[in-house]
């Protein structure tokens, strides 16, 4: 009894935190596009943490009410000795029914939160030639999920024998530890999982950014590869311990559950992170630039050049002023005269250093309708905008050459 109140302490615990992502999430929305601007893949989200409340609920009943029990880990003995009107028989059959409905819930929040995914990915590839194989990954989501669904209502007939204690039902009517669900979830669901892995890799193999950025989005974009060893894990543990198949099989129900709705909203989190920090790294490079330039300039055999010139950046001493300049909404333009031949000789008769600066002041308006903030340009769709273009883009805010 011991274990199953630290796995209901757990399980919980796991709810709380899926609830904050997917609360994260819809405040990177809301800053983003507002709430009318939300689109599928975000409704989709809200209705996996719903059905993740289900199945947190299953789980709970499993573990807390039934104690793990069903119509599986009996002896023929024991099958035909148990006392139809007693207690454990009782839970072992209300036990086999949650089972079913634990493996409905866990399969079908699963597949949402991939269909959530594969809305993402059609939205992220707006304009490429990519939008295909995202089309069909909806195809194959509707079409594994149905197989799936099927062999967990079908695979044991009639449905009634999912409960059934005596006779012996056999495993496929074991719904704690049936081999057919088992084995039939875990390969469609490693198998979609894979490929929806692969959607986005052709983009974040073209985009030029640097190999550590790359990396780093790749990664962010295979957390299905955790996912992928959750489920393992949970299969391998019901068919090595047949006897807690059921406990085990609904806490790691929860677990993996919880793991792909972490992966999944990740892409569209992880700026909130980044912004948290940028400051911190920032100002931690700045100093380290700062130690480093004093360092060199001290170092042997160095000399340091300072310019003390107190009339610096007041432009040159002409008796003629300045009467090219030019103003406007969008664009200000200052241009400085070109030296004559003659200053440019006496400069060099005197030794003196030749240096031409031309700077190009351009202001760029906000448009008034967009959000404020730093949030429109690193949350949601905007943080992943440069995936669609091969080069990233350029920043026009002031250019010195």
């Amino acid at each position: 009894m011991e274990s199953t109140n630290v796995d209901q302490t757990e399980i919980f615990v796991i709810l709380a935190c899926t609830l904050v992502i997917i609360i994260l999430r819809l405040y990177v929305r809301i800053r983003t596009v507002g709430v009318k601007g939300f689109l599928v893949d975000d409704y989709l989200m809200v209705f996996a943490a719903l059905l993740y409340l289900a199945e947190t609920h299953l789980a709970d009943e499993v573990m807390v009410n039934y104690h793990g029990l069903a119509n599986n880990s009996m002896s023929n003995e024991e099958r035909r000795l148990l006392d139809p009107t007693s207690e454990e028989y009782h839970m072992r059959v209300g036990g086999s029914k949650i089972q079913i409905a634990g493996w409905v819930t866990y399969t079908f929040t699963l597949w949402v939160i991939k269909a959530a995914i594969c809305t993402f990915y059609l939205r992220l590839t707006d304009g490429l030639g990519y939008r295909w194989r995202v089309r069909a990954g909806f195809g194959i989501l509707i079409i594994t999920w149905i197989i799936v669904f099927l062999t967990i209502l079908l695979g044991c007939h009639p449905l009634k024998k999912n409960w059934q204690i005596y006779p012996n039902p056999g495993n496929h009517c074991q719904p704690a530890i049936s081999r057919v669900n088992i084995y039939v979830t875990l390969v469609l669901n490693v198998a979609t999982d894979l490929y929806l892995m692969s959607l986005p890799m052709p983009m974040l193999l073209r985009v030029s950014f640097r190999p550590a950025k790359r990396l780093g989005l790749v990664l962010l974009f295979s957390g299905g590869v955790f996912v992928t060893v959750a489920a393992v894990l949970r299969c391998g543990l019901i068919i090595a311990n047949p006897d807690t198949g059921g406990e085990q099989g609904s806490a790691w129900a929860v677990r993996e559950t919880f793991v792909a709705i972490v992966t999944s909203n990740a892409p569209l989190i992880f700026p909130i992170f980044n912004i948290s920090i940028r400051p911190f790294f920032a100002k931690f490079l700045s100093s380290k630039a700062a130690i480093d330039k004093t360092r060199s300039s001290q170092a042997p055999g160095a000399f340091k050049l300072d310019d003390n010139n107190p009339t610096r950046g007041r432009g040159p001493r002409t008796p003629n002023p300045i009467t090219d300049f030019s103003c406007n909404s969008s664009d200000d333009h200052i241009d400085q005269p070109p030296r004559t031949k003659h200053r440019q000789s006496k400069d060099a008769e005197l030794g003196g250093i030749l240096k031409e600066v031309s700077v190009h002041i351009s202001e760029t308006r906000r448009d008034d309708n967009e959000p404020r903030g730093d949030l429109h340009h690193e949350f949601g769709d905007y943080y992943l905008a440069a995936l669609q273009s091969a080069e990233p883009s350029e920043p026009a805010i002031v250019h010195k050459a």
